[in-house]
């Protein structure tokens, strides 16, 4: 789609919102990102409002999950390829290069830009940048955009297909309808391809039982243990002295600071305490189970949120792989499929490289090394510089067999094998 095309189709986009919106939209609500729709309802507390990421955060196996997934997600490096006849070479030197490997923008590096997209992917379904060109008209830097500024719209035609626009909040306050040329809009799984599903609508029940879990233990030991506590007495007490009563108590005997402090009360009033066993309404248990939950929900083994109870020393190593495989590897392929859609030139493409997340111990690695080493399939400087350890002189040689003959080299003949045997005795010689 040329630009004179593509800006009538955001003037048309414009002018009829109802059709900038796409036809999934109406029939199942996935691309309505404001209105009433099954989407926005679906884990709004009964109310139609999500759990606010502030509050969701509160709960530490959400905030550590989070801080896991975006962690894996900017460490691992992301490189620039461009094909070639005999397969793939880096290019290190081109903007859009740089952009995801050095440096996002002036102010952030392109681990922070990494980091703020895997989080908005993962509590937001979407993440968006404004994209800043130099005077060749290259990619050069990017600038976050804040998820909730976000509405994303779609024009559709016979003669040139799909054309998407998003509606931003930018920076400076003020608010515009972006083609892509100018906003780099990536959603997360989807079930339409426009609008990433929202955590904080969708898990809003799990994020607010276990945020409530957490707020009733702080009260419940803030309480002195004590839930609640009734003061009774047989003299009628109106309204106004009730509210004393209790703020004087609550002033005086509430927190821990206050334990085991004396009471002193007058007018015949006694002081009742309602028991509550945490142990019998499984407190403790309930909790776990949320973290269970929260693991479920972010697509990571138990262990890494440190919940232990079910974890043995045989099955960690393999649980710690499964997260890369399962959960890590579908983000770098998205991510790696948009920056190539976005910014790649003809026959060029970005590519995650996981391999130092699936590295095992030392021991399993070097012997793994020795048996590529053996097969020619790595050559002694490849292997250094998986090591972060620079070449040597002669290390880029391939070796065959046993490792200790070099790739082009004849095998030496083999000898002749020697004798080791004790040589018989010599034969008496015969008499005539």
């Amino acid at each position: 789609m040329g630009m004179i095309t593509r800006a009538r189709a955001a003037l048309a986009a414009w002018r009829e919102p109802s059709a900038g919106v796409s036809a999934s939209a109406g029939d199942d609500g996935m691309s309505d990102t404001g209105g009433m729709t099954v989407l926005n309802l679906l884990g709004g507390k009964g109310r139609g409002a999500p759990v606010g990421e502030q509050r969701a955060l509160s709960v530490p196996a959400a905030l550590r999950a989070l801080e896991v997934l975006c962690g894996l997600f900017a460490m691992t490096p992301v490189h620039y390829y461009r094909r070639t006849d005999e397969g793939k070479e880096r290019v290190d030197s081109a903007p859009q290069a740089r952009m995801f490997s050095t440096s996002a923008n002036a102010v952030q590096p392109a681990y922070l830009l990494k980091e703020l997209m895997m989080g908005d992917l993962l509590m937001r379904g979407q993440f968006a940048t404004f994209i800043h060109r130099d005077t060749l008209y290259r990619p050069s830097s990017l600038t976050r955009l804040v998820p909730d500024g976000l509405a994303p719209h779609t024009h559709w035609s016979k003669a040139d297909g799909l054309e998407l626009f998003v509606d931003a909040s930018l920076p400076d306050g003020s608010r515009e309808r972006l083609t892509r040329n100018d906003i780099w809009y990536v959603p997360g799984f989807s079930r339409d391809g426009l609008v990433g599903l929202d955590r904080l609508k969708i898990l809003a029940d799990t994020f607010e039982a276990a945020a409530s879990m957490n707020e009733f233990a702080a009260r419940f030991w803030d309480n002195n243990a004590q839930p609640s506590t009734v003061l009774t007495t047989k003299a009628k007490v109106d309204q106004t002295e009730k509210v004393k009563i209790r703020t004087d108590w609550a002033q005086r005997f509430a927190g821990p600071r206050n334990a085991g402090a004396v009471a002193v009360l007058d007018q015949e009033m006694k002081a009742e305490f309602l028991s509550h066993d945490n142990k019998a309404s499984q407190f403790i248990e309930t909790r776990t189970f949320t973290v269970v939950e929260v693991a479920r929900a972010f697509g990571v083994p138990p262990h890494i949120l440190f919940e232990l109870s079910r974890a043995t020393f045989s099955n960690i190593e393999q649980q710690s792989l499964e997260i890369v495989l399962y959960t890590m590897l579908q983000h770098f392929e998205r991510a790696a499929a948009h920056m190539t859609h976005a910014f790649a030139d003809e026959g060029h493409f970005f590519e995650f490289n996981p391999d130092a997340l699936l590295k095992g111990d030392i021991k399993s690695r070097y012997e793994a090394y020795s048996i590529a080493v053996d097969k020619g399939l790595l050559n002694s400087n490849e292997i250094r510089r998986m090591e972060n350890r620079n070449d040597r002189e002669g290390g880029d040689q391939y070796r065959m067999g046993s490792g200790s003959t070099l790739e082009g080299q004849q095998q030496p003949k083999p000898s002749k094998p020697v004798d080791h045997r004790t040589p018989p005795p010599p034969k008496p010689a015969e008499e005539d």
